[in-house]
């Protein structure tokens, strides 16, 4: 290290945690080999949040099952024993059969009389298998007609497991650290998965899914956390991100037809939930977080990862940073381990908080109600499901390199008002490649949103509540989403009104983003204090690219007084 070097690094009179990780190598091989560790895990959560959709989807094309016309084919039984019905998009009843001696109509060849009595189905249903062409429980289990609220009931109560397990994992967090929570969460999936093979009823599935929706999101949130805090501000966006776009859309993509080569809910069940118990091994390729070891007083074994980040990356500590960033840490005034409730104290970061909370809740309905309706396309379930799914790669691909240029503030403004208008034009498409396309670009729009708040959220706390203030954020994601499932369902009164509510969400989501301090290109928060820096002074139209620009035309005009 030069003379001059030195000097600059003594002279300083402030280190923090941001500039003693850049001196390990901002942008090195430990990094790029630390996010893709975490690949695993976005596996995991792709299993966790999706696979309940293609276990419980079912054929919205069923009729009532007559075991005496079993010999006859599909097209034969519904013209024979399924009574017309105007109303029904496809022309004849789902829940209503004829009452007849069919041995009688059978030998006699009776045509059948719109004067003869009907009934609920009593000896169960066919389904179309053209659409979902294995049994799910929900075809198992008739929960179609008078129990069509079963698989949006099943739903809602995994979130509200998303809800308990946040909470809970979220203390964890903050409390253990960032990877045994990361492990408690994937062995809870793992559990919550293999005990629904063995579900004989709603009861029992509502409790296995409720046990695995306490996995839901933390078991791949703590290791982005942990990725990013290990990742210097410049490239944390770019890195994380793609980190992100590349291996959940991949996985999300894959998972239909991993369903499908299953070819039985029990299998699917299976397959997307034992992975989840490999967590266990996480400690021996994932480390801990070392804002989360700072933020515990242990300064020494966070310093220790810093080196270890520089012999990786090739690049030396100087142990005079070292010691300046020690004496930072004992000159600041260091936060009292409190939950993140001790935010709500302050009220310029509640207002942060719960503005972060509601956009979230924006983005999370929209995301998992596009997916909920996919079966309302008019187009291929499993084919719908991997398009839209593959938006998540070039979505979040673009985010990673436009977030930090045009600021996460007026970035999710623009992508939700986006993802509002087609969520409405949809409505208005009759065939389903023009519904395939609108809800790709209302998927797009919602993808860039939903994954800036994701980091938004954890730039805007300061670390000894970064785990439990962005799991609650998430909490409140869960909270809302338990809506959504219902807001799906009411696809029974009116086709075009899911998505308009949907639509209408995404609008007030863009709205409520323009209200929460823009935090592009800063330093994540360590104390309170610094937290309630970033919310302060700032400008509505504070965009970092005029930003910049600005900057830049504040220099020339200071240079042209100087001369």
């Amino acid at each position: 290290m030069s003379n001059k070097a030195t000097n600059d690094v003594e002279e300083r009179a402030h280190v923090d945690y941001d500039e003693l990780l850049s001196s390990a190598g901002e942008l090195g091989r430990y990094q790029v080999l630390l996010c893709v560790s975490t690949a695993p895990f976005y596996m995991f959560g792709v299993f966790v949040y999706f696979s309940q959709l293609f276990m419980t989807e079912v054929s919205a094309n069923h009729w009532c099952w007559i075991p005496q016309l079993q010999n006859l084919t599909e097209v034969e039984r519904i013209n024979l024993a399924i009574p017309a019905d105007v109303n029904s998009r496809y022309g004849y009843s789902q829940c209503q059969a004829y009452v007849a001696n069919w041995t009688e109509i059978l030998s006699t060849g009776k045509t059948p009389d719109e004067t003869w009595q009907t009934a609920p189905c009593q000896d169960g249903w066919e389904f179309d298998k053209s659409e979902i062409p294995y049994p799910t429980i929900t075809s198992e289990m008739g929960w179609v007609c008078d129990k069509n609220s079963y698989q949006a009931t099943a739903q809602a109560i995994f979130f509200i497991g998303s809800t308990v397990g946040g909470f809970t994992i979220g203390w964890i967090a903050d409390r253990f650290g960032r990877l045994p929570a990361l492990v408690a969460s994937n062995l809870l999936g793992c559990i919550g998965g293999l005990l629904s093979t063995f579900a004989r009823n709603f009861i029992q599935f509502s409790i296995c899914r409720f046990i695995m929706g306490m996995a839901h999101s933390n078991c791949m949130l703590m290791a982005y956390l942990i990725a990013l805090e290990y990742v210097a501000p410049k490239h944390r966006t770019l890195l994380t991100n793609m980190t992100f776009s590349i291996f959940f859309s991949a996985f999300a993509m894959s998972l239909p037809w991993i369903a499908l080569a299953c070819g039985h809910w029990k299998t699917i069940s299976l397959v997307t939930s034992l992975p989840l118990g490999f967590a266990i091994f996480a400690p021996l390729f994932i480390p801990e977080s070392p804002r989360w070891l700072l933020s515990k007083g242990r300064i020494d074994e966070a310093i220790e990862k810093i080196r270890v980040i520089g012999r990786i990356n090739r690049k030396e500590v100087p142990m005079t940073l070292i010691e300046q960033f020690k004496e930072t840490l004992s000159k600041e005034h260091k936060d009292e381990m409190e939950s993140c409730l001790a935010i709500f104290k302050r009220p310029v970061l509640r207002r942060s908080l719960i503005l972060a909370c509601l956009e979230f809740m924006c983005c999370t309905i929209v995301f998992d109600g596009l997916f909920l309706n996919i079966g309302q396309l008019n187009f291929d379930f499993f084919l719908s499901f991997s398009v839209i799914s593959f938006t998540e790669f070039p979505s979040v691909f673009l985010l990673a390199f436009i977030l930090d240029w045009l600021g996460r503030r007026w970035l999710i403004f623009i992508m939700m008002a986006v993802s509002c208008v087609f969520c409405v034009v949809t409505v208005f498409m009759n065939s389903g490649v023009e519904s395939v396309v609108c809800a790709v670009i209302a998927r797009f729009g919602v993808n860039m949103s939903y994954s800036a708040i994701m980091q938004w959220a954890a730039e805007l706390l300061p670390t000894s509540v970064r785990g439990s203030g962005t799991t609650f954020v998430h909490i409140c994601g869960y909270f809302a989403t338990i809506l959504t499932p219902y807001i799906v369902y009411l696809k029974i009164f009116a086709h075009w009104l899911p998505l308009v509510i949907i639509g209408a969400i995404a609008g007030f989501g863009g709205v409520i983003a323009l209200f929460l301090p823009e935090t592009a290109n800063k330093e994540m928060p360590h104390t309170f204090d610094e937290a309630e820096g970033l919310s302060r002074n700032q400008k509505f139209w504070d965009i970092p690219c005029l930003r910049r620009k600005q900057v830049h035309l504040d220099g020339q005009v200071n240079q042209s007084f100087e001369n």
